[in-house]
């Protein structure tokens, strides 16, 4: 049986609105006028136990909305979730116990407090039995490189380095599922690197469930096997990265480096799509010619000082599925 169950979520909410200026404010108290913003329409999914999933899309698209409702953060206007065989919102106390939260331009550590009194703290709000809080506190300081930042106070963390306490505080208490909304916003490319690397050692090593949402694709390439894509509260597509590439995208995308910087490519069944001084890339489709007859082409014809074949970039595919109309 699938450890997370879905089906037919939907969420509106009720948005106040006033017109502009002092009269329209006082005309707001007295009477309010509101409009519904459908955040989920419908939505359904299912997650086996031990998945790393990209859920992704567009601001405003439902993602963090999803999430805070399979958190039990939130009460969805319908629709049904079964986590663990439990619906969220109506057996919180017992749910929060199996998950972890993760949410990238918050945190729930203590700001003036050192981190290990953080985690001490947690471990009283989750009733942590002491033996196995120090045993996984320790495993975590370890795992995720944490010792010399234990006794630093939370407003002194660098983001990156208030990302891996975040991290660890969110597994103190075992959790089964690791919700995480926009993890590596804002971090630099070393600090990504980390974050990326402790999410794919948790989920691998110890099995843990992770949906991670996010703007970021070289996460969602880094990390993720299967992707759900969101737009305007419904799901669009569902599946792995490879079949979102093949379904969205044919064209593949051989670049060249050209030995003289004064040639130009043509005459080959490929289009330029870009230069930048010798380098030049080409789309073609692999119906029409595939890449090693390209490649026999060019070099037949230019004098290439290095090439290689790529795909279509991920954000390119992603924009292209965001600009198609929900179904």
């Amino acid at each position: 049986m699938p450890q997370i169950v879905v089906e037919n979520l939907t969420k509106v909410f009720d948005v106040a609105e006033r017109d502009p200026g002092a009269w329209g404010a006082l005309r707001g108290v007295i009477r309010r006028r509101y409009r519904q913003v459908h955040a989920l329409e419908g939505v359904s999914f299912t997650l086996e136990a031990g998945e790393l999933v990209g859920y992704i899309g567009p601001n405003g698209a439902g993602k963090s909305t999803t999430v805070k409702v399979l958190a039990g953060i939130l009460v969805p206007s319908g629709g049904d979730v079964r986590i663990m065989g439990r619906v969220p919102w109506q057996e919180r106390v017992q749910h929060v116990a199996q998950i972890g939260v993760v949410f990238g331009q918050r945190t729930q550590l203590w700001w003036d407090l050192p981190v290990i009194e953080s985690f001490d703290l947690l471990r009283e709000i989750y009733r942590v039995p002491k033996e196995r809080y120090i045993e996984t506190r320790d495993e975590l300081v370890d795992l995720m490189t944490l010792e010399p930042l234990l006794d630093t106070p939370v407003r002194q963390l660098s983001l990156g380095q208030r990302m891996r306490c975040d991290l660890a505080a969110a597994l103190l208490h075992r959790p089964q599922i690791l919700f995480l909304d926009e993890p590596t916003i804002g971090l630099d490319a070393v600090a990504k690197l980390a974050v990326r690397d402790l999410i794919r050692k948790l989920n691998r090593r110890q099995g843990i469930t992770v949906i991670l949402t996010t703007h970021d694709m070289d996460d969602i390439e880094a990390l993720c096997s299967r992707v759900i894509l969101i737009n305007r509260g419904q799901i669009l597509m569902d599946g792995p990265l490879e079949t979102l590439r093949a379904q969205a995208a044919t064209e593949r995308r051989l670049v060249t480096i050209l030995a003289d910087e004064e040639q130009w490519i043509d005459g080959v069944d490929a289009q330029v799509i870009s230069r930048q001084g010798p380098k030049v890339t080409l789309q073609f489709d692999p119906a029409r010619i595939s890449a090693a007859e390209l490649i026999t082409d060019v070099t037949a014809r230019y004098r290439i000082s290095d090439l290689y074949v790529e795909n279509v970039p991920i954000e390119e595919i992603i924009a292209q599925i965001y600009q198609e109309p929900a179904p």
